[in-house]
């Protein structure tokens, strides 16, 4: 089966140049960047990415400008990655596996029970819980995680119909994947704390706090009346 990875990037000019070599060599690998002021652009189209530029900032744009990329000749399998090399292209085995099998529709590497010190910060694991937890109040479907690396069928993607532009994008993949009962599978995968950069996110106070109350307008944005049954 044909499998793209796509990556969002944004001043991971550092990371991409240790990640890129990575990824096998039967996967296409899509670098967006996402407006970066580094060589970003320049360092994945050096080591063979495909890379596209989407200006306008936002995780859901810039994952989305990917995907419009990969429509002409769609694979059967898109993986989205961070850049930051907290997760490694060569988990992409053990992450698609169950896609392969047929056993699910979508895959979503679990960080939390193999986490290496230091890889998830408070607010990170404070953010993960109040979002399950919500998810799961509105979808009757409670998952482990809410990490960025994860696989579904190209298929089923298009199901979802996805449209947030921020770090949203992720609480509505899970919730819609709920919402149309996709078959969900989570994986325990190592996670390790990014390799050079900051983080977009975790990295400052006000990059978490942004983040938790997209959380919360997410997870009430996108929920629906009818509740998911468990697997």
């Amino acid at each position: 089966m044909k499998t793209a990875l796509v990556i969002p990037a944004l001043n991971e000019s550092e990371c991409l140049r240790v990640l890129l070599p990575l990824v096998p060599a039967d996967v296409r690998a899509v670098v967006v960047d996402n407006g970066s002021t580094d060589d970003t652009f320049t360092i994945a189209t050096s080591l063979g990415a495909e890379c596209v530029w989407e200006p306008t900032r936002g995780y859901g744009t810039a994952v989305r400008r990917g995907l419009t990329h990969l429509t002409p000749a769609p694979p059967d399998i898109v993986a989205i990655m961070d850049a930051d090399l907290s997760h490694s292209p060569r988990q992409l085995e053990a992450l698609l596996e169950p896609l392969l099998s047929d056993r699910a529709d979508m895959v979503l590497a679990d960080r939390t029970g193999l986490a290496e010190p230091g890889a998830l910060t408070v607010p990170q694991r404070l953010g993960n819980a109040l979002a399950t937890r919500l998810i799961a109040w509105h979808t009757g479907y409670r998952y482990r995680d809410m990490g960025p690396f994860r696989a579904l069928r190209w298929d089923a993607l298009q199901r979802l119909q996805l449209q947030d532009p921020t770090w949203g994008w992720n609480v509505e993949m899970q919730m819609r994947a709920a919402q149309h009962r996709l078959r969900i599978e989570e994986i325990s995968l190592p996670y390790r704390p990014r390799a050079a950069g900051v983080s977009k996110i975790s990295g400052t106070l006000i990059g978490s706090v942004r983040a938790g109350a997209r959380i919360l307008h997410s997870t009430h944005r996108y929920r629906e009346t009818t509740h998911a049954s468990h697997p």
